[in-house]
């Protein structure tokens, strides 16, 4: 028997939490999420939410920040909404229980971080995604209308019909989903008059990255495979600070540090970026993570170093103790020593094609936070934007799904469902087939790496796509034979999301943003458009320029 339910969320990160909360009011919630409520890449954001709350700053002057940022892709008029409402997701994030950090003359104590042209970092010191998610999760737990499926993976879309077989994802319709019980090994359908795609982004798609192990695609990977399309895969944003130690790997090194005015050195101690832009440490971060990379290719090194040392022990332990703890547990003390840091792929600026309050083109599924791409961050994110644009979207959803059940979206019950990936009856448990699924993983991500990363040209993606091709065609097989695992299953995903980016990045012949070609240096003035992967187009193809991009 399927679940029933009003609204199906798929994910439990600052999106999903808040859209729960919010739609709980006058729906019944269904929360599905891969691992723990709390396990999101939420939890792992260090920096904070960017609002402009002080005296001496602006809404405008956020929204030149983020255009300037989004290099000519911005949708101006998503930026200008977003960022005006800011103060009040903030205001709404402390009526749910979260506690930012607040200076001595009161109101917020308010960060600096690269690309912003003055302090509006919200933040609970060096670990705010942890406190939101913290008071999300009790939020959302002490909520009786919200039920909470733990350690389940989103397989597929239920649809009302083959989208192979419409011309397109408007002539479809979501139905629910179809989930895996990882503890059970057991498949279940959950039917809803709506589903909300909140599954985050994407970094274990990249064998470096500061997200957590469940980021790999599979909300991004399931739309496409329901017929929607995907937009600007191409800018991948890789953090420029991630550290670079065997014993804590994806650890992230904020940005805030650096707004603090830690200085980036090569292994001759050099303070190098000031050759890269008179931003200096403070540039954004395609600019920083480039200028690293450049480095490191210049000196042959695996890292660079932050440094910090300046700044008193006192003042370094009381604004980043997260990070100074976690630091000192791998024998390194930032009030002495420099840290080791690399880039390492962070946040997906594309995703599934969605309006501001994440409605996409299959009717009864909206995409909220990083899954989906409104135009917001353009070809590169301003930092600290994403927590804010998944608070914004989850408020804009939720106003927009109210209206869509008041005036009676049709329910899911009687209808016949089409799921698009058809999964075998074998069971993959001892079988030595799991050492190719391995293998796979690990040779898609660091494929990836490798000819994928900070900076591309025509030859390595070339390479890329035809190995990928033969890899496809090797997971796909196994999924016909056997039964879901996480493990085949987000493999499926990875695959499938590592093919579309490298279509996309092989259609924008120029750099821009987070998307830098050795063969096309310049940017190129037609191409202020969308990069579109869909079914219908699985080479990619340049859609229609924004008349309203900034």
């Amino acid at each position: 028997m399927p679940l029933e339910t009003d609204i199906l969320v798929i994910g439990s990160g600052i999106a999903g939490l808040s859209f729960a909360l919010l739609a709980s009011s006058f729906a019944r919630v269904l929360v599905a999420t891969k691992k723990e409520l709390i396990e999101a890449a939420t939890n792992y954001a260090q920096g904070g939410l960017a609002a402009a709350l002080a005296a001496s700053d602006s809404a405008q002057a956020h929204v030149r920040d983020t255009l300037l940022a989004g290099d000519g892709l911005c949708d101006e008029r998503v930026a200008r909404r977003i960022v005006s409402d800011a103060p009040g997701f903030v205001r709404e994030l402390e009526a749910w229980g979260a506690r930012f950090t607040r200076a001595k003359a009161g109101g917020f104590d308010l960060g600096l971080e690269g690309g912003h042209s003055a302090r509006r970092i919200v933040h609970a010191k060096d670990f705010t995604g942890r406190e939101i998610e913290r008071a999300l999760v009790a939020a959302v737990r002490a909520n009786r209308r919200i039920k909470i499926l733990e350690d389940t993976l989103a397989l597929d879309f239920i649809l009302a019909k083959d989208p192979a077989r419409v011309n397109g994802p408007d002539q479809n319709r979501c139905l629910g989903a179809a989930l895996l019980k990882q503890r059970e090994g057991k498949t279940v359908e959950v039917r809803s008059r709506c589903v909300v795609l909140a599954s985050g982004g994407a970094g274990k798609i990249y064998f470096y990255t500061t997200n957590p192990e469940i980021a790999t695609g599979d909300g991004m990977a399931m739309a496409y495979r329901a017929g929607c399309a995907l937009h600007n895969l191409e800018f991948v944003q890789f953090h420029p600070t991630c550290l670079h130690h065997p014993k804590l790997r994806h650890f992230l090194i904020s940005e805030a540090v650096r707004g603090e005015g830690a200085i980036l050195r090569n292994v001759k101690g050099e303070a190098f970026m000031k050759r890269y832009d008179p931003r200096k440490e403070l540039a954004p971060r395609d600019v920083v993570a480039r200028s690293i990379d450049a480095e490191m290719k210049k000196t042959g090194d695996d890292c660079v170093y932050l440094d910090i040392t300046h700044r008193s022990k006192s003042f370094i332990h009381k604004r980043f103790p997260n990070i100074y703890e976690r630091l000192f547990s791998v024998g390194i003390d930032m009030a002495k020593d420099l840290v080791p840091v690399v880039p390492a792929a962070h946040y997906f600026c594309g995703g599934v094609a969605s309006s501001i309050s994440g409605r996409t083109a299959l009717e009864g599924l909206w995409a909220i936070g990083e899954v989906a791409c409104t135009g917001l961050h353009g070809a590169n994110r301003l930092a600290s934007n994403s927590l804010l644009e998944a608070c914004a979207m989850a408020r804009y959803a939720e106003e927009e799904i109210r209206q869509e059940l008041a005036d009676s979206l049709p329910s899911s019950r009687r209808a016949s469902g089409f799921v698009p990936l058809k999964w075998g009856r074998q069971n993959l448990v001892g079988s030595d087939k799991n050492m190719l699924i391995a293998h796979n993983w690990d040779e898609v991500r660091r494929l990836m790496v490798n000819y994928v990363g900070i900076v591309r040209n025509e030859e390595r993606l070339l390479r890329a796509a035809r190995r990928l091709t033969m890899i496809e065609a090797e997971v796909e097989e196994l999924a016909k034979s056997f039964q879901p695992t996480r493990d085949l299953a987000e493999l499926v995903n990875i695959t499938r999301l590592a093919r579309c980016l490298v279509a996309g990045a092989g259609r924008r012949h120029e750099s821009r943003g987070l998307h830098y070609m050795l063969d096309y240096p310049k940017k190129n003035p037609a191409l202020i458009r969308p990069t579109i992967v869909s079914l219908q187009h699985p080479q990619a193809v340049i859609g229609k320029p924004r008349e309203d991009s900034g």
